[in-house]
């Protein structure tokens, strides 16, 4: 179990001053090259996917506000990367991948059916989120936004990530971690590091999700859909709803996988501040930082399936669960 302290370790979070901020994607302190200037634009990109590697097909978000603060939701929006250097220098711009990206709402608000649009955080709230894209060298990518805004016409903006030759936390492929998180089992446990919202509630709100280990459902040989996220203290407000998603996807799924909520925090208020032995054995990065939230689907074999960072959709997760055969009593 790690110590946190805010001099040498960040938890890299998804929220910008309404909810949205960027999780970064860079290990160390070297500055990311950066492509052309964009032409002025009403609205930001921020980067909303960590760990991205070369090789894999891998899902690309980025949150969209504006110079406002307020959130661009629904519809869709396009992605052109460019190659830009590595640590060691910038390169003239090398074109890559590109892809449509669609809109991902946070669990419980809308979903929209029209295009982009500017809204509040009650109307809409989400990332544009693109699938199986593919980076083949590791390095510095600039990623060209562009969407087409009801009121503002068509707007880009431009946002850097960075990407490795392999992935630094477990990843799909890997063999699973059989960590032993905190369950309801454990009476010598603090309640609210089993689950943070125990500290304002009192009770761990959704028991289903702490009754079992990742150990055990691998000792079984059972699948396991675990969600790693801190609901009281995640900044981007993102983390009690994915939670809430997962619940929901356990009545509905039970019979597919076994259920887990990690909580991040060990002590929140502590000085230095302790995060929980399984949280701190999954999502370490080389730098001693970390991001979260993250959500993994472990098959029976007890090798990772998939895996879904800060924000996803729950219609994916279903079907992804729904693809499992029903696990024997």
């Amino acid at each position: 179990m790690g110590d946190v302290t805010s001099s040498r370790t960040r938890v890299i979070l998804l929220a910008v001053a309404i909810g949205l901020v960027a999780a970064s994607c860079t290990n160390g302190d070297d500055p990311a090259p950066t492509g052309p200037s964009a032409p002025a634009s009403a609205i930001v990109a921020i980067p909303a996917s960590s760990d991205l590697y070369v090789g894999d097909p891998q899902r690309v978000a980025f949150g969209i506000v504006t110079h406002e603060g307020a959130f661009v939701s629904f519809g869709a929006a396009e992605f052109a990367f460019e190659f830009v250097g590595t640590a060691a220098g910038s390169v003239e711009p090398r074109p890559g991948p590109s892809a449509t990206a669609r809109f991902v709402p946070t669990y419980g608000s809308p979903e929209g059916t029209g295009g982009p649009t500017v809204t509040t955080g009650s109307e809409g709230r989400g990332v544009y989120e693109a699938t199986d894209v593919v980076f083949d060298e590791a390095g510095f990518w600039t990623a060209t936004v562009t969407l087409d805004i009801e009121g503002l016409g068509a707007q880009g903006a431009e946002a850097t990530v960075a990407v490795t030759d392999a992935p630094v936390i477990p990843a799909p492929g890997d063999p699973a971690i059989p960590s032993q998180n905190l369950t309801v089992d454990l009476s010598d446990a603090p309640l609210a590091a089993i689950d943070s919202r125990a500290a304002t509630k009192g009770k761990i709100p959704d028991e289903a999700l702490h009754e079992w280990t990742i150990a055990e459902a691998l000792e079984q040989g059972r699948p396991a859909l675990v969600v790693f996220a801190t609901p009281v203290y995640c900044v981007s407000r993102f983390c009690g709803p994915v939670v809430d998603m997962v619940e929901d996807l356990a009545g509905r799924f039970g019979d597919r996988a076994v259920f887990i909520h990690v909580e991040f925090w060990r002590d929140f208020n502590a000085e230095p501040q302790v995060v929980n032995a399984a949280a701190d054995e999954w999502l370490r990065m080389p730098d001693g930082s970390y991001t979260e939230p993250w959500l993994y689907l472990i098959g029976a074999d007890g090798i990772i399936v998939d895996r879904w960072s800060s924000l996803w959709s729950e219609a994916e997760v279903a079907a992804a669960l729904e693809a499992l055969p029903p696990m024997s009593a």
